[in-house]
C-alpha cells in the first residue's frame, strides 16, 4: 500500500495540467482574493501572500518535496519574511496534493502557533473539496486577517500611513 501513494502522488502531479489553476480561480475570483488582501490590511499591520500552484516539478517530485517544503520554499522566493514586524503569512494551495498549507514569520506565528494555522487550513480544504477554491480563500484570508488584528494591530498614526510591504496581487506559480 505504501508503495502505491508516492506512484499515486507521482501521476497526479505528472498530470494534472497547468490550465487546471485557471480553472479554479478565474480572473474575477483572483481580483477578489487580492481585494480581500487589501481590505484585510487596512485592520492588521500583518502582509498577507497567496500563492497556488497546480503541481511540482520532476526534481521537486524525485527530492520529495512535501507540500509543505515547498510552501516554505514559495515563503522565501516571495520574501514574505522579509516585513518590518515579522509579520507576513504565505497561504500556499498545491492543488495536485489538495493540500494547503500557511506559513508565518515568527512575529505572528508565536501567538498563533501550528494549531491556529492548521484548523485555518482545515477549514479552506472542506471548501476546496466542494470545488469551492474562491470561498475556501476567501474563508482563509478572514480567519488569517481576525489573528493578525487581534497580534499586529495598525501600525499608523496620525503622522504616518501603514506601509504596504507586501505585493496583495495573487501568485499563479
Amino acid at each position: 500500500m505504501k508503495r502505491i501513494q508516492p506512484f499515486l502522488r507521482f501521476l497526479r502531479h505528472i498530470f494534472i495540467p497547468h490550465w487546471r489553476v485557471k480553472q479554479a480561480f478565474s480572473h474575477q475570483a483572483l481580483r477578489n482574493i487580492e481585494h480581500a488582501i487589501i481590505a484585510s490590511e487596512t485592520r492588521h499591520s500583518g502582509q498577507i501572500r497567496f500563492a497556488v500552484e497546480a503541481n511540482l516539478s520532476l526534481h521537486q517530485l524525485l527530492n520529495r518535496f512535501s507540500p509543505k517544503k515547498r510552501a516554505i520554499q514559495v515563503f522565501s522566493d516571495l520574501r514574505v519574511w522579509d516585513t518590518a514586524q515579522n509579520n507576513g503569512v504565505l497561504i500556499y494551495l498545491l492543488m495536485a496534493d489538495r493540500d494547503v498549507e500557511i506559513v508565518a514569520d515568527r512575529g505572528i506565528h508565536q501567538q498563533v502557533g501550528s494549531d491556529g494555522w492548521e484548523a485555518i487550513c482545515k477549514q479552506m480544504e472542506s471548501q476546496f473539496k466542494l470545488g469551492h477554491f474562491e470561498v475556501g480563500v476567501l474563508e482563509g484570508i478572514e480567519s488569517i486577517s481576525r489573528h493578525l488584528t487581534q497580534f499586529s494591530p495598525p501600525a499608523f498614526s496620525v503622522y504616518k500611513v501603514q506601509k504596504n510591504e507586501l505585493s496583495d496581487q495573487p501568485v499563479i506559480l
